[in-house]
């Protein structure tokens, strides 16, 4: 936990909010820990973008009525995206549709 805090910048959260953090994310499965004496050492057990991708997903659903396009929609107009970030957005965009039709 010492590192977790450590690699916050000032002013650092307090060592209970730290704790009660992990203590929900072990309690929902998505970390574990191995007991290193009198310290935790603590790891993932979910994949960074399986626990993105199903929280997208229930963004999606319940704020956008799940369409991903009002979604896409509210996303590009409401973030204030430079005209180059959505040529890359757009770039990604039809390198996954020649994806899918491969």
């Amino acid at each position: 936990m010492k590192d977790i805090i450590d690699s916050y910048p000032e002013p650092k959260p307090a060592t209970t909010t730290i704790a009660t953090l992990l203590k929900r994310m072990q309690n929902k499965g998505f970390v574990a820990y191995n007991l290193m004496g009198n310290s935790r050492q603590y790891y993932a057990l979910v994949a960074k973008a399986d626990y993105f991708s199903t929280h997208v997903k229930g963004l999606i659903k319940n704020f956008f009525g799940s369409s991903a396009m009002q979604f896409a929609s509210f996303f590009t107009t409401e973030t204030n995206l430079s005209q180059r970030e959505l040529e890359d957005l757009k770039k990604i965009i039809n390198n996954q549709i020649k994806k899918t039709k491969s």
